[in-house]
């Protein structure tokens, strides 16, 4: 049987969960994602956080630089993230404030990016319902 998408997003992001201590100051591997671009290429990433707040990078950055660096995309289709273990069958994460800032400015297509809650029932939300009235789309919309 072929796997879904979802099957397919959440095996590449279990691939980067290692927790681990860097250094006594920076961990790295805690949270994991993946997302598919709007080609249907595959990114993922991980989260890495240090003692001061401005050195951290969010797995769900990480996965959309990676996917830009590597192909010059801006567009995601889906995204997965989780920590604590990995999907458990408990659900997912949804992107942090500031993920969801970076997500809209990279592109505002990307308020139509689904993303995953539940892993068993594979609910999703969009990015445009988690940041309703987003201040930006003025300026996209010049």
């Amino acid at each position: 049987m072929e796997k879904d998408i979802w099957s397919k997003l959440i095996e590449e992001a279990e691939k980067q969960y290692a927790p681990e201590d860097i250094s006594p100051f920076i961990t790295a591997h805690h949270v994991a994602c993946a997302l598919e671009s709007e080609n249907g290429e595959i990114y993922s990433g991980f989260c890495i956080e240090g003692a001061s707040g401005v050195i951290a990078l969010c797995a769900e950055r990480v996965a959309a630089l990676n996917m830009y660096i590597q192909s010059g995309q801006k567009i995601v289709k889906r995204l997965v993230c989780f920590r604590a273990g990995g999907p458990d069958g408990t659900g997912g994460w949804t992107p942090c404030g500031a993920c969801r800032e970076f997500f809209l400015q990279l592109s505002d297509k990307n308020k139509d990016m689904e993303i995953l809650t539940d892993f068993k029932t594979r609910t999703t939300i969009t990015l445009n319902e988690l940041t309703p009235d987003w201040w930006g789309y003025e300026r996209y919309n010049k």
